[in-house]
């Protein structure tokens, strides 16, 4: 039997890192709890204090297919290179030209929410159809592909 998970991402600022995921995934913020209109009115009544009404955030797939993501609030800043990556597809059953053509309109669009271009890794066939090593606005890595 298969399970469900979510990917959580350690960061310093969840709503602007999970606002990001979700304008480059095309995501939704994750509804308050049943019985609040906001998420505000459901951290007032459970007393949060404003200073920390930011640690923690998510965002899911309003259709439902893709998974999860949770971002957490850490004291610490990202040190090294990340062991795990999300591919983020922006250009599948696309190839050579047209697929470089989109991996790069899609580098823009997010260089643009405050991502970071790393690397442009052009076709090598038969083992690179080609891709765009990206960072997000906290320098998490991941791919375009």
């Amino acid at each position: 039997m298969s399970k469900a998970f979510q990917v959580t991402f350690d960061c310093a600022d969840p709503g602007a890192l999970a606002g990001f995921w979700a304008e480059a995934l095309g995501y939704e913020f994750d509804a308050p709890p049943p019985g609040f209109d906001t998420w505000d009115a459901a951290l007032d009544a459970w007393g949060v204090p404003a200073d920390q009404r930011n640690s923690a955030s998510a965002v899911h797939d309003p259709d439902g297919t893709g998974q999860r993501l949770y971002f957490q609030q850490v004291p610490e800043g990202k040190a090294a290179k990340n062991r795990l990556h999300l591919d983020v597809r922006a250009a599948p059953g696309l190839e050579g030209e047209q697929r470089m053509a989109a991996l790069d309109a899609e580098c823009e669009r997010l260089v643009a929410l405050g991502a970071k271009q790393l690397k442009r890794n052009a076709p090598a066939p038969p083992m690179s159809q080609g891709f765009i090593i990206m960072a997000d606005p906290e320098g998490n890595e991941f791919c375009l592909d």
